[in-house]
């Protein structure tokens, strides 16, 4: 018997004081089976962090032609490409060439995904953006997120905070390019 899906439910409060965006999300997300808590956990901080108009969760692991997230247009074109964990140098590549703006949110390593890309073909390459979140802090994340939980996340000055319950966690939100490797 095949495995299902397991629906995580995230009622988020978010503060970008970076970026001026104040929202209340309502997300629902499908943890596929093969899919870790901290990739999850990577994916609902990535939405929030680029939370805009048109945002929205493709059709998951399964389908390999889009990211985790995107951002469309009216026209239904694709604005932002938003990748999580480490992908390959082709699909940065067609992602580039598909979409104006690459991101990449990393769970790993970022040392990781660096050696994975070094010398690769990208298109536009030094426009790609890559942050990478503490394994640490994800740990401690997960350690406090049910199938149901309601959280505040708030990023202030490149730091990002979040509380769950009584549990406050923060962590610093890093940027890498390609050239700084």
């Amino acid at each position: 018997m095949a495995m299902t899906a397991t629906l995580y439910h995230f009622e988020i409060d978010l503060s970008d004081v970076d970026r001026g965006v104040y929202q209340v999300l309502d997300l629902r997300l499908a943890r596929h089976p093969s899919e870790t808590l901290h990739y999850l956990l990577t994916r609902a901080i990535a939405y929030c962090l680029f939370y805009e108009e048109g945002i929205g969760f493709s059709k998951g692991l399964s389908t390999t032609e889009e990211p985790a997230v995107w951002v469309k247009d009216l026209q239904g074109n694709v604005t932002l490409w938003l990748d999580i964990g480490t992908p390959s140098a082709e699909r940065l590549h067609r992602a580039s060439k598909a979409a104006p703006r690459v991101v990449v949110f990393t769970h790993h390593d970022p040392q990781v995904l660096r050696r994975q890309l070094r010398g690769q073909a990208i298109h536009r390459q030094d426009e790609l953006r890559i942050f990478a979140l503490s394994p640490r802090f994800l740990d401690e994340m997960a350690a406090n997120v049910e199938r149901h939980t309601s959280l505040s996340l708030v990023r202030n000055e490149g730091e990002l905070y979040v509380t769950i319950g009584t549990h406050a966690l923060s962590t610093r939100l890093v940027e890498h390019s390609l050239d700084d490797y």
